[in-house]
């Protein structure tokens, strides 16, 4: 696999998105806000990931976040509510009206096609297992009878399902929760995406007490989710997309983020190619 390694020394790069983003706590809201041509938007993200998508106080930081506010900017919309969108809320979410978009490694399958519709994807990432620094643990093929956690509604829970059946699979509803329990050697594992992995074991807390495996078992395709058949706001979405990563600002974000971790970017995939919009 070719791989793509950011130094640390990138988290001081700047993205300049020049966009404010007020946030939203809660669900509420009429929604329906992104096509319309107002000036706000209600945008879906996670609130406990960091490098991707990380609420502290009234700040919203990652990844995840740098792209939707790079979205938002260009389809005109200078009033972004965040609104945490957990795994096992995400469909429901969109269906509701209480988002517009959700950029919260949301995985594109041909399961959760049937309820809504994706623009992008726009990162793809691979899963993998984050353990405990001293474990023996190299890869799924160790998990046998392990405690291994994941979160509800995830990917990551239904590939680890048939990946190893003998897996004690154990499903939180954060995955902060599932990183404090294996750090506490409570649990053995935690397995989703490496980017939300690298990004637990680069906190603080975490430094020197937790890894990531690095041998990635799957191929997860990050889409932005939004209303099902809304092919005139995924075109809009695909052309800020385009657009992000032929002006730099992609590469930018990614090394703004994942370089603290020392993330390894595979080359090879990234940036992806976009699919059509349906």
């Amino acid at each position: 696999m070719t791989m793509r390694r950011l130094g640390a020394a990138s988290a001081a790069l700047v993205l300049t998105l020049g966009l404010a983003a007020c946030g939203s706590d809660d669900g509420g809201g009429d929604g329906g806000s992104g096509g319309d041509g107002g000036d706000s938007i209600k945008i879906g993200i996670k609130f406990d990931q960091p490098g991707l998508g990380l609420k502290e106080g009234n700040t919203y930081t990652g990844f995840d976040v740098d792209v939707a506010n790079y979205v938002a900017k260009e389809m005109g919309k200078t009033d972004v509510q965040f609104v945490q969108a957990p795994s096992k809320q995400r469909e429901d979410l969109i269906a509701t009206g209480q988002v517009d978009l959700i950029f919260a490694t949301y995985s594109i399958t041909d399961e959760r096609k049937e309820k809504v519709s994706f623009a992008g994807p726009y990162f793809i990432a691979g899963q993998d297992l984050l353990v405990a620094t001293d474990a023996k643990i190299t890869g799924p093929k160790d998990l046998d009878g392990k405690k291994l956690c994941s979160v509800t509604g995830s990917t990551s829970a239904d590939n680890v399902k048939k990946e190893v059946p003998g897996v004690n699979l154990q499903e939180f509803d954060t995955y902060s929760k599932c990183a404090e329990a294996v750090s506490k050697g409570q649990l053995d594992a935690l397995t989703t995406d490496d980017t939300i992995l690298a990004g637990y074991a680069a906190q603080d807390q975490y430094k020197g007490k937790l890894k990531v495996v690095g041998a990635p078992f799957s191929e997860e395709r990050y889409g932005v989710g939004l209303k099902k058949g809304d092919t005139e706001l995924c075109e809009q979405v695909n052309e800020a997309l385009t657009k992000m990563v032929d002006d730099g600002e992609w590469d930018k974000a990614v090394e703004k983020n994942f370089g603290p971790a020392g993330f390894e970017v595979d080359s090879k995939t990234n940036p992806p190619k976009l699919d059509a919009c349906s």
